[in-house]
């Protein structure tokens, strides 16, 4: 393998590591936050709780990546990366307001607002990394 082919490792290196300290950041307020435990549940074989959460990381990853693509330096990153998070946060605040007991619902293992919670995350994923055109 050339030099030329691996001079970008650094970088990849570089953005990947803060893409996933991000991801792990993001897991760990998302999950303090929501009134429910998501990994208790999901240990506990419960799906609602696995489609909201996971629904709402692919919300948070497609912003996310847009913000490794579209940064001029890992800051930049870094700054977007934290607003993704806070649209996500966002959103499950937001979603609250329509249905009521969101959280007890997802955790008894209701599927139609855990449904409902991961596709408005996704939804906001979606728009939020087309948004990020900077």
């Amino acid at each position: 393998m050339s030099s030329a082919a691996i001079s970008g490792l650094p970088q990849f290196l570089l953005y990947f590591a803060v893409a996933l300290a991000l991801v792990g950041l993001y897991l760990f307020l998302y999950t303090l936050v929501t009134a429910h435990n998501e990994f208790a549940l999901i240990r506990q074989n419960v799906l609602s709780a696995a489609l909201s959460l996971g629904m709402s990381l692919i919300g948070f990853a497609l912003p996310l990546s847009s913000a490794v693509v579209h940064a001029q330096n890992v800051v930049d990153c870094l700054v977007w990366g934290v607003v993704a998070m806070l649209v996500q946060i966002l959103v499950y605040y937001l979603v609250r307001i329509p249905v009521p007991n969101l959280s007890q619902r997802i955790a008894s293992g209701e599927l139609s607002p855990a449904l409902f919670l991961g596709a408005a995350s996704l939804a906001a994923g979606i728009v939020n990394a087309a948004s990020m055109t900077y």
